[in-house]
C-alpha cells in the first residue's frame, strides 16, 4: 500500500469513527436523558472529545486530520502536496458518510434518513466561524510551537469545550456537516442548512489560517521536523 493510500485509509477510518462518536453519542444521550437537553449535550460532548483524543493518538503517525479545512490549511502551509490533499479530503467525506450510516444502523434506524433539524441564523453561522478558526488555532498553534505529541489532547479538549461555548455546538468540519445531513437524529442537520454552515467553516478556516501565519511566522525546528514527516497530514 502506498503512502497516499495509507493516509487515505487513515482519514476514512478516523472520520468515520469521529462521526459515529458524534451521532451515536447523540442518539444514546437522547434515549438515556430524554427530558434533559443540557445533560444530553454534556454526554455527547464528552464522548466526542474523548473519541478525538483516542483517534488522533492512534492514527497521527499515519494521518489524523479528519477535517477538510485542516487539510486545506496543511496544503496552504506546504505540509502536504495537492494530490495528497485531494485524496485525503475525498476520504474524509466518504468516511463521514460511512460513519453516519453505521451510527444509524447501530441504533436500529434507517441507514440513510435526511435530517429535518434546521440550523440557520446569523448567530449559528458566526458560531461556526468562531469554532473553525479556534480549531485551527489549536491544531496548528500546537504543531508550530513544537508540541506535536500534545495535539490530540488539545484538540479533544477544545472540541469538548466548543460544544458548549459556540451557538452551533461546533461542527467546524465540512465532512462531518455533510455526514450529519443523512441522520434524522438530534445530531443531524437539514440538507438545506448545510451549505451555509460549510461556507461559515470556510470563512473560519481562512481567518484561522491568517491568524496562524501572524502568530507563528517562523516554524521552530521541532515543528518543522514534524511537518516534514507529515505526522498530522
Amino acid at each position: 500500500m502506498s503512502v497516499l493510500q495509507r493516509r487515505a485509509v487513515a482519514e476514512f477510518v478516523g472520520t468515520a469513527f469521529l462521526v459515529m462518536a458524534a451521532v451515536g453519542s447523540g442518539v444514546m444521550a437522547s434515549r438515556l436523558s430524554p427530558n434533559d437537553v443540557g445533560l444530553q449535550l454534556l454526554q455527547s460532548s464528552i464522548a466526542t472529545g474523548a473519541a478525538l483524543v483516542a483517534l488522533i493518538l492512534a492514527l497521527q503517525p499515519v494521518s489524523a486530520s479528519f477535517n477538510p479545512i485542516v487539510t486545506l490549511v496543511e496544503r496552504a502551509l506546504g505540509m502536504v502536496d495537492t494530490r495528497t490533499a485531494m485524496g485525503m479530503i475525498a476520504a474524509q467525506f466518504a468516511g463521514g458518510l460511512a460513519g453516519a450510516i453505521l451510527a444509524n444502523l447501530m441504533f436500529g434506524l434507517d441507514a440513510v434518513a435526511l435530517s429535518s433539524h434546521e440550523r440557520a441564523g446569523t448567530g449559528l453561522w458566526l458560531g461556526e466561524i468562531v469554532a473553525t478558526a479556534g480549531l485551527l488555532l489549536i491544531v496548528f498553534g500546537t504543531l508550530r510551537s513544537g508540541r506535536t505529541e500534545r495535539v490530540a489532547f488539545a484538540v479533544g479538549g477544545y472540541i469538548t469545550a466548543a460544544y458548549w461555548f459556540t451557538s452551533s455546538t461546533s461542527f467546524a468540519n465540512p465532512a462531518v456537516t455533510v455526514a450529519r445531513t443523512i441522520t434524522d437524529t438530534v445530531a443531524g442537520i437539514a440538507p438545506a442548512s448545510a451549505p451555509a454552515f460549510i461556507l461559515a467553516q470556510l470563512l473560519g478556516g481562512a481567518a484561522g489560517f491568517f491568524l496562524i501565519r501572524a502568530l507563528y511566522p517562523a516554524v521552530p525546528a521541532l515543528a518543522a521536523d514534524a511537518a516534514d514527516r507529515k505526522v498530522l497530514s
